[in-house]
């Protein structure tokens, strides 16, 4: 092939072509190189006997000549414009999951503006990070998705680019569809996430990960029978594979009298605004610049040797929920965090500790550099711990600590924990189980709160309630199923992820505070225990027996006087409940909330 191809072009070159036909072949041979145009125009009108010889002279040659009819390598550009075009964005809105990761120094991560160097004094370090966030914002980049024009230094979030309009329109599809099938009730949930987090150690960038996904889960009834599917893909299709394969999985599993949807008149007809989502989505170099600022100030705190690193991170949430009973209706939530730890000491005697802020707007996040000077100071405060005593003692918890002692109350007043009889608060309603004057409350309504909704997972609207008032055990936490096993209407308390059926929750738990000051609760404490942090889970939810790994601060005379490690805490929580005694300085942190609270009479065992 390749000597008749030379030969092909030797023809070409060197015979006149007087027909125009050929001409035209030779035009579109070369139809890439106008300037080949003009000189075949030009042989054209010329006639060279001695060329035709030459050319009888390579009559194989000649012969083999119409190959080159068909130009070499034409046939590459028409494939080129017909192959399939490049996935679009639109397109990618479907795909089922994205995941984008690359490790510092990769091509594909935006290349983070440098800081002032940390290799300096602990008191220039901390300088340069504060410096460093004073500085402008840096301007967003550009989505790389179509989306509407936003307000200047803002990126519409990839989240929110499908519609929750269009997501309503998709399950209310898929729920005509289930009806159609044979289902008798059918509810459905589409939850799209994006997510974004920087993390950085030692002063040099160690992650840059970006994740996009979607779920949707579909749960059909069929009488007292019901089947829960789930899929991240939305074709449409696949929507309808998966409501005939939920169908018949419904029609074959046991019966349960307690399931079902909520009725008519349950259902939230309307709702309020909660600010649950901050309509922009950070640049991956401003969480860059905040996880360092936050580890350079840690690191600038005397005594601190190493760091464990800080990640910054934000995520956004659209959720969606359409039921056969009525109910469409859905939200978008965010969330920023930054999280700091480092290490004080050195060989085997090092202590780590940590500091974290988070909130669902960027605006109500903490000082960078105060979370990290925090973290620098707590593990530094640890070093050079000693034995505790053991004994009974007055146990006072730090507010990161307390808030898992409102967590084992709510737990214990879950209405599945006490339909199944498996409580030690089952009997206690209506009874005193905290100390008079104390509430704890459970807010769903609350504006910007980290686990706010305006409605459950079962389209029952969300209330504020007290859970304990004054002291009183005075609702459960109560999900459909579990009200009526219990005969009682649910609380609005349902929770359902798209793979696994509602069952109760609480949201925004606090316990209300008290009185007196830490300082002043700690004050009157002539031996005890001062509890930073806590190991392990021994909690018996049964009996309310406790027994945690802890370490903190031993107390002298009302004050702080030592660091304590490889401590026990035990009690029974019934009694711990009643003795609970919380100070004045609840801050809404977490998704449960406690002040400092101080238990007396609890078993400490040291050495």
């Amino acid at each position: 092939m390749a000597a008749r191809k030379t030969s092909a072009r030797k023809s070409r070159a060197k015979t006149a072509k007087p027909k125009k036909k050929s001409a035209a072949k030779k035009k579109t041979s070369a139809k890439s190189k106008p300037a080949g145009k003009k000189a075949a125009v030009k042989k054209k009108t010329v006639r060279q006997p001695a060329a035709k010889k030459a050319a009888a002279k390579k009559k194989g040659a000649a012969k083999k000549a119409p190959a080159a009819k068909r130009p070499p390598k034409a046939k590459a550009a028409p494939k080129t414009k017909t192959a399939p075009k490049p996935q679009t964005a639109s397109k990618a809105k479907t795909a089922p999951k994205a995941k984008v990761a690359s490790q510092a120094g990769a091509a594909s991560a935006p290349a983070p503006r440098r800081l002032p160097s940390a290799k300096r004094s602990p008191q220039g370090r901390e300088a340069a990070a504060r410096k460093a966030m004073h500085r402008p914002l840096p301007r967003e980049a550009a989505s790389p998705r179509p989306a509407p024009k936003a307000p200047a230094k803002t990126k519409p979030s990839a989240a929110a680019a499908p519609s929750q309009a269009g997501d309503l329109n998709i399950l209310a599809d898929l729920i005509a569809d289930a009806k159609r099938a044979g289902a008798d009730a059918a509810d459905a949930l589409l939850v799209r996430g994006t997510s974004l987090s920087q993390a950085m150690r030692l002063g040099n960038p160690e992650k840059l990960e970006r994740s996009e996904g979607q779920d949707l889960g579909l749960r059909v009834l069929i009488g007292k029978r019901q089947a829960i599917v789930s899929t991240s893909d939305l074709n449409p299709a696949l929507l309808k594979d998966l409501v005939e394969r939920a169908v018949a999985m419904a029609r074959s599993v046991p019966e349960d009298p307690f399931i079902g949807l909520a009725g008519p008149d349950e259902i939230a007809q309307g709702w309020v605004s909660l600010d649950m989502a901050d309509p922009t989505e950070p640049d991956p170099v401003w969480l860059l610049d905040f996880a360092k600022a936050a580890e350079e100030s840690a690191r600038a705190v005397k005594g601190v040797t190493n760091s464990e690193g800080a990640e910054a991170s934000w995520g956004r949430s659209q959720v969606s929920l359409v039921a056969s009973n009525g109910f469409a209706g859905g939200y978008v939530t965010s969330r920023f965090g930054l999280g700091v730890s480092v290490l004080a000491g050195e060989g085997t005697a090092m202590e780590r500790d940590d500091d974290f802020t988070s909130a669902v707007y960027r605006a109500d996040l903490k000082d960078p550099v105060e979370i990290g000077r925090n973290a620098g100071e707590r593990a530094v405060r640890r070093l050079n711990p000693r034995k505790a005593e053991t004994a009974r003692l007055p146990v006072v918890f730090e507010t990161r600590t307390a808030n898992s002692l409102v967590g084992h109350l709510v737990g214990a007043i879950n209405g599945s924990a006490i339909a199944r009889g498996t409580s030690f608060l089952k009997d206690k309603m209506g009874t005193p189980v905290l100390h008079k004057g104390l509430d704890i409350v459970d807010d769903p309504l609350r504006r910007r709160g980290l686990r706010s909704r305006p409605f459950d997972g079962e389209g029952i609207a969300a209330q504020q309630r007290k859970l304990v008032e004054d002291g009183v055990l005075k609702s459960w936490v109560l999900d459909l199923r579990s009200a009526r096993q219990l005969k009682l209407k649910s609380t609005g308390h349902g929770s359902r992820g798209t793979s696994s059926p509602p069952s109760p929750s609480a949201t925004n738990i606090y316990l209300t505070p008290g009185q007196r000051t830490p300082g002043e609760i700690v004050g009157d404490i002539n031996k005890g225990f001062y509890v930073t942090d806590l190991m392990g889970f021994g909690v018996n939810g049964l009996t309310g027996d406790y027994s945690r790994g802890a370490a903190g601060f031993w107390i002298e005379k009302g004050e702080i006087a030592y660091p304590v490690s490889e401590v026990t805490i035990a009690g029974n929580l019934k009694d711990m409940f009643l003795k609970l005694e919380p100070a004045n300085d609840l801050e809404f942190k977490y998704g449960t909330d406690a002040p400092t609270t101080r238990v007396d009479g609890m078993t400490i065992a040291g050495k």
